[in-house]
């Protein structure tokens, strides 16, 4: 099983844009076995995807390559055990997660961060809390 966290850019981000594409992706994740979570907001896209490495390899190239991101930045890859977000096509989540503020990613706290940094990002995703959605049918950013 592989896991994979980017950083991207959105290009013209606002919820409708968003809404959009989470709707026309959402069958693309359960088809390929891949879950993970989405912490997005105006200025960053923070995703982690996880299943079998050439799913994985596969749906980052699109991301790469798609024009909806911008300043595209892998910054972990590795094998694991099991999967963070098994549940999850895709838990998307807006700022309540992060704890890097605009600032901070803009001078490099998210390639500083290292593993347990990232991970420690989405790991509050696991928490259940108010307004946290439950588990069902969800999102990817790419169609």
């Amino acid at each position: 099983m592989k896991q994979l966290i980017y950083r991207s850019q959105p290009f013209g981000f606002d919820k409708a844009m968003l809404a959009g594409i989470l709707m026309s992706a959402r069958r693309n994740n359960p088809r390929d076995d891949i879950t993970g979570a989405l912490i997005c907001r105006h200025d960053l896209y923070l995703q982690l995807i996880e299943g079998p490495a050439a799913a994985i390899d596969a749906l980052y190239a699109r991301i790469a390559e798609d024009d909806r991101h911008n300043d595209v930045r892998l910054l972990l890859t590795e094998e694991v055990e099991e999967r963070m977000f098994p549940d999850w096509a895709m838990l998307d989540d807006e700022p309540r997660s992060l704890f890097w503020s605009p600032e901070e990613i803009a001078a490099g706290a998210l390639e500083a961060a290292g593993p347990r940094g990232l991970r420690a990002a989405f790991a509050r995703l696991q928490r259940p809390g108010p307004g946290r959605p439950k588990p069902g049918p969800s999102l990817s950013l790419v169609e």
